[in-house]
């Protein structure tokens, strides 16, 4: 940034616990695009795009060289819009840059506020470093999902909104880089992490840390949220970032109800990233499994295996005669009463994304009953992501894919997803793919 007087100020008047022997990085932001012949100018440096401006990153050795620097782009006759230090690496999180850093920048979606797809914004931003327990994971493939939307506009329920807040920052993300699933390949390990060795190509659920919208990220061999694991030798990366966070939650869900051969279950929001797994999941275990929603869907829906399928907007499930062992809702918004009356009497109501009105009248509906109510799943583990990495790999499990967007779109990424219109899993590719 620049201050009132024109200058720059200090790096160390910034950050104050920065090493001074060591040099600053910089991120100076110029208006319009920056053709590719000035690369040489600023050797070096990193330059990038951000919409219609031009970021110049790199490490500075002092306020002389900044300076220099300086005068080079003025002297480029582009309008300077703002210069600003990167913090340096003090062994320390930074809200803004994620974990631990070396200094060494890596590409990000950073979400600089709450709000629509725009706040998300491609970044140069530090490189992690991994401690002895974790992994350093250069990421192939992520994926965009309702929940990474709902988290990007801060949309939640009333009754968690609070603690949702207070978790993931109350003016703005605190976590700015969102991502929940991933795959890609690890390239350092800590000295303490036995299991995973440098070259895997592994993939990953990051749990409540997120940061998976990045060309690096850092994995706890156990983590205590999330799961990691060696991926399916038979997907690609795309394929394998899909599986992880839809798949682990579904499992999770019908884990909790005991789901076993013979029983007749009904997928209401079938054709999502949840939804694809929980039908194939259930036919895996034996289920009969009807699957709900929109028609352009069906097909797909058939395709992996549903029994029967139903097309929301001509048949309403709550109305019909059919009586369902469990019944797992991934639509918010649904009568939760009414569904409660199609479970049989000892049956399950699995709630995917509920809100607060909709848990109470279902847990009031099921109350003089053996009719069971749950919105919290039993928990996923590295164990759970290698079992499904085996269901994969045996021909049993596959991860549905409707679009890959690149890095740079991840904003038209949200955007698609959030017309309700995907089959299954959006995917992001982040680049570099060996």
């Amino acid at each position: 940034m620049i201050g009132r007087d024109g200058h720059e100020p200090m790096a160390q008047e910034l950050y104050p616990h920065a090493d001074a022997s060591q040099p600053m990085a910089y991120q100076i932001r110029i208006k319009g695009q920056l053709g590719s012949r000035w690369a040489d100018s600023f050797e070096g440096l990193t330059i990038t795009l951000d919409g219609g401006d031009t970021l110049i990153t790199g490490p500075v050795v002092d306020q002389a060289a900044l300076h220099g620097l300086l005068k080079r782009v003025r002297n480029l006759g582009m309008p300077l819009v703002s210069v600003s230090p990167h913090p340096p690496d003090v062994g320390r999180t930074h809200s803004d840059y994620g974990e631990r850093t070396n200094g060494r920048p890596m590409r990000a979606i950073v979400c600089t506020n709450y709000g629509p797809p725009e706040v998300l914004r491609l970044r140069d931003v530090r490189k992690p470093v991994p401690k002895d327990n974790e992994v350093l994971v250069r990421i192939r493939a992520t994926t965009v999902s309702t929940a990474d939307c709902e988290l990007r506009r801060f949309d939640f329920a009333p009754w968690i909104w609070v603690p949702m807040r207070l978790a993931f920052g109350i003016r703005r993300p605190r976590r700015r880089v969102l991502g929940q699933e991933l795959a890609g390949d690890v390239e350092v390990v800590g000295k303490d992490v036995g299991s995973l060795r440098k070259g895997d190509r592994v993939f990953a659920a990051t749990g409540i840390p997120l940061g998976a919208y990045a060309e690096y990220i850092c994995l706890r061999e156990n983590p205590q949220t999330g799961a990691t694991a060696t991926m399916p030798a038979n997907l690609d990366y795309a394929e394998a970032a899909a599986v992880p966070y839809g798949g682990g939650e579904a499992l999770s869900f019908l884990r909790k109800a005991n789901v076993r051969s013979g029983q007749r279950i009904l997928v209401n929001g079938a054709g999502g990233s949840f939804g694809t797994f929980a039908v194939q999941l259930a036919k895996d275990l034996g289920a009969h499994v009807t699957a709900v929603d929109s028609a352009p869907k069906l097909e797909m829906l058939r395709t992996i295996g549903a029994d029967r399928v139903m097309d929301y907007a001509r048949e309403d499930f709550t109305e019909g005669p059919e009586t369902y062992d469990v019944i797992f809702d991934v639509v918010r918004g649904t009568p939760s009463a009414r569904v409660v009356r199609r479970l049989t009497e000892t049956g399950w109501l699995l709630m995917a994304n509920p809100g607060f009105v909709q848990i109470v009248r279902a847990r009031w509906a099921a109350r003089r009953s053996r009719k069971r109510v749950s919105f919290i799943p039993s928990g996923f583990t590295s164990e759970d992501l290698a079992y499904l990495r085996d269901l994969v790999e045996a021909g049993r499990l596959h991860p549905v894919v409707d679009r890959r967007f690149p890095l740079e779109q991840m904003v038209e990424a949200h955007r698609y997803a959030e017309t309700g219109q995907k089959l299954g899993n959006i995917v992001v590719d982040v680049g570099g793919t060996p």
